[in-house]
């Protein structure tokens, strides 16, 4: 770890810079969106049942939530003249594309065994190229402001251009189950797979490239090698310790997991409850609605939450802003209770602009938390330590994010689903599934707001720290 604060910089970001890094989020967008539309295949068209849908969801994240706090460390702890952060950033996004291409050459002549071991392996090799990529590169956001809304201002438009994955991606299950497209699913995984990791590899690239950092060779930072494998092991221990003794960080870290991943628990079964909803399970005659509901909601968050949401947060704080915001998203969820009507598809839509307050805003005002409770860590220790704070919130997510994707095969098995059969032949299991498709995020949504509400980092205090900090530094220099 480091034994001296860095020089945060400017207060003002170039331009350049917030999109250069939004290029990034982009591609930190597209992989898992694009992931969790392919995914259905396994079950609709490969035949893998809920134990197995459960496994490689689960499995794979918890790999790359241990990962995670190594690769925090790692990246603090680089001495290079290229940075912390830029060789790790270019390093992860190459092993992403590769390895996401090969991960979805699913054939289904092949046995269920092959096809399940074989995505599993490559899934790990994913997962283990998004950690080499996603750490340094949130750390690299973290640092790169230390002004209250400048850091806000960075992570709506990185945020604002991450989510034109999300408008994009839907539209992939027009193209995968179109006879026109492609003759079966699963071919068509097969092919548009290339088609996103190359693009995808080429913008997370783009951070490595273009994001200014300064040499590190003459930092004093902890030893990076085998000899010292066990301590580092014991430092990444210690460093998980400090940073949750913050209530902040720890409210925040509880917050995010419980919106974030009670939405990705029934995310996944967004293709199920409309089709077999409002279509009696007949995916040929859904045409564009599934594909309408991600990019709608996404395009609501793009356009409407995170312009929004920002000026929410410098009005009235972003611990207010972020009350709003979960507060009209429970509305949206509700909605979606009585606007899920058969034969009437077009209705989810008026719903569709309060659900995208919920996860659409979620990270705009979380990450920019987090870089102000960075700060208040450095003033407690000395230490400036992004990758480790960054690991550690992404390690919430992901550790949550498995849970969610096992949790939602358990809710398919639970509710007695099966693809296979019509609506009318399974109409209390359908309505299980839409029952926790709303309902089960409101749980999430309404503990989270509560965990939140004495969330006591405020402008003023964020700036009080911040102008301890620059006279610590100014002390430093002076002795």
């Amino acid at each position: 770890m480091t034994n001296q604060s860095i020089e945060l910089k400017g207060t003002s970001v170039p331009f350049n810079q917030k999109v250069a890094f939004g290029i990034g989020m982009f591609a930190n967008q597209m992989f898992p969106a694009i992931l969790g539309i392919f995914m259905v295949v396994l079950v609709q068209d490969l035949g893998f049942p809920g134990w197995m849908w459960s496994l490689v969801y689960f499995f794979p994240r918890i790999f790359d939530s241990i990962t995670d706090p190594i690769m925090g460390f790692i990246s603090d702890n680089t001495k290079s003249k290229w940075g912390r952060r830029r060789q790790y950033v270019l390093v992860g996004a190459i092993v992403m594309g590769i390895s996401y291409v090969f991960m979805w050459q699913l054939f289904k002549e092949n046995s269920l065994e092959f096809n399940f071991w074989y995505f599993f392996i490559w899934s790990l090799i994913f997962y283990l190229g998004l950690t080499l990529f996603s750490v340094p590169y949130v750390a690299m956001g973290y640092e790169m402001s230390n002004d209250f809304h400048e850091r806000t201002n960075i992570m709506a438009i990185a945020q604002w251009i991450g989510q034109w994955a999300w408008i994009i991606a839907p539209w992939f299950w027009v193209i995968m189950y179109d006879p026109d497209w492609f003759a079966s699913a699963e071919e068509a995984v097969r092919e548009l797979a290339i088609w996103v990791a190359i693009p995808c590899a080429i913008c997370a690239i783009v951070p490595a490239l273009f994001i200014k950092s300064e040499s590190t060779l003459d930092k004093a930072y902890a030893p990076l090698n085998l000899k010292n494998v066990g301590n580092s092991l014991k430092q990444i221990y210690v460093s998980f310790l400090e940073a949750f003794k913050i209530k902040a960080f720890r409210k925040l870290c509880s917050a995010t997991f419980l919106i974030y991943n009670a939405f990705n628990t029934v995310a996944s079964l967004t293709f199920f409850v409309i089709v077999y909803k409002l279509f009696n399970g007949d995916a040929a005659a859904t045409g564009i609605w599934v594909s309408l509901f991600g990019c709608l909601g996404a395009i609501g968050t793009t356009f409407l939450v995170i312009p929004i949401i920002t000026k929410l947060s410098k009005a009235f704080g972003k611990k207010n802003a972020f009350l709003i915001a979960q507060g009209i998203s429970i509305i949206g969820y509700v909605l979606l209770w009585f606007l899920f009507v058969p034969g009437k598809p077009w209705l989810y839509i008026l719903a569709l602009p309060f659900f995208s307050f919920g996860i659409g805003s979620l990270f705009t005002i979380m990450m920019s938390m987090t870089a102000d409770i960075i700060d208040i860590d450095e003033l407690n220790s000395g230490l400036r330590r992004e990758g480790i704070f960054g690991a550690i919130y992404w390690w919430m997510v992901k550790v949550g994010f498995a849970i969610a994707g096992a949790l939602s095969g358990v809710i398919i098995a639970f509710v007695g689903f099966d693809p296979d059969l019509v609506t009318s032949d399974q109409q209390s299991a359908v309505n299980g599934l839409h029952a926790v498709f709303c309902f089960f995020p409101v749980v999430g949504t309404i503990l989270a707001m509560y965990i939140m509400k004495d969330y006591d980092i405020d402008e003023e205090k964020a700036n009080t720290v911040r102008e301890e900090l620059k006279a610590i530094r100014e002390t430093a220099i002076k002795e």
